[in-house]
């Protein structure tokens, strides 16, 4: 079960695209965070949603919001698919322990080995505010995420 709205966030730490160790905890107190975990890089679906963001990162800037996008792709994967697409926001490897994360924040399908479409939006002090988890299909609505970070 995915975590709900009012709880506190689980800390943890993954490596970007670069291979930078990033912290949920980093940005307490200093930014609101969106929480994207997705499929697979280079899937259609993931790779419409990821460019979404990408072509829309001002509406996050301008609410002092973090962006972290997690997959259960390794680094070198998330490097080459930034890269590819120009993400200028973190990709973060939920890779090994695989999908460790991913089973923390309850978004883990075992079936498929890789985590549905949950996002969470995260206030400065680490609390839930909002989320939504989609079936591995279904593409979320970035409007969702503006007007729940509109409400922090």
């Amino acid at each position: 079960m995915a975590i709900q709205v009012g709880e506190k966030a689980p800390d943890f730490e993954l490596k970007d695209n670069h291979g930078r160790a990033v912290q949920l905890s980093d940005f307490r107190g200093r930014k609101n965070v969106v929480l994207l975990f997705y499929p697979f890089a280079f899937t259609g679906v993931c790779t419409g949603e990821l460019c979404e963001l990408r072509d829309n990162l001002p509406k996050f800037a301008d609410r002092d919001t973090q962006l972290l996008a997690v997959s259960n792709d390794s680094v070198p994967t998330l490097r080459v698919f930034a890269e590819q697409e120009g993400f200028e926001y973190p990709l973060l490897s939920d890779f090994w322990p695989h999908g460790e994360v991913s089973r923390a924040y309850g978004v883990f399908a075992e079936d498929k080995g890789c985590a549905v479409r949950g996002t969470f939006v995260i206030d400065k002090e680490g609390v839930v505010r909002w989320t939504v988890v989609n079936a591995l299909p279904d593409a979320r609505d970035l409007n969702e995420y503006v007007k729940a970070l509109d409400t922090l």
